[in-house]
């Protein structure tokens, strides 16, 4: 059974920074339908992560004919701990193997132990999280970067 990775915090990230990218060069919002295309998703996946990012205040629905999704905040004003928040929920990190016969010591004791040090890693990851906005996170991508990206169409 293959192993499924949770995509919906770098989802969110990078859902963001296309709005951030598209904020900087004069266009005002993008579509679900623009989004899924950078995403490589179809828009329907893309509404339903907007609407989250919407109910935690870090978008924006514009409607109208040329409507479509902004940044509700100025990057610099977006912490990534905020974002992974939003996207995870109160999901665990980690999740434990379903508990053993308490036969020894450790079968009596290891989920109370992994319950412990999956709280010390989440809180280690919104200490990093906390510490960079998404201002910080296209910056740093920029320069990670060895040519100059293409603008968003």
């Amino acid at each position: 059974m293959p192993h499924v990775l949770d995509v919906r915090f770098s989802s969110a990230l990078t859902t963001l920074l296309f709005l951030a990218v598209a904020a900087e060069e004069g266009q005002a919002v993008m579509s679900s339908a623009q989004l899924a295309e950078r995403l490589g998703t179809n828009p329907s996946l893309v509404r339903k992560l907007l609407s989250s990012l919407a109910k935690a205040g870090l978008v924006e629905s514009v409607m109208g004919r040329t409507g479509g999704t902004k940044l509700a905040r100025p990057p610099q004003d977006i912490p990534l701990a905020e974002v992974y928040l939003c996207a995870v929920g109160d999901k665990p990190l980690w999740t434990c193997r379903p508990e053993a016969e308490h036969a020894c010591l450790v079968s009596t004791h290891a989920a109370g132990y992994f319950e412990r040090l999956t709280e010390r890693a989440e809180q280690a990851v919104l200490r990093t999280l906390g510490g960079q906005t998404l201002a910080d996170a296209l910056r740093e991508i920029r320069c990670s970067g060895h040519s100059q990206p293409e603008p968003l169409k």
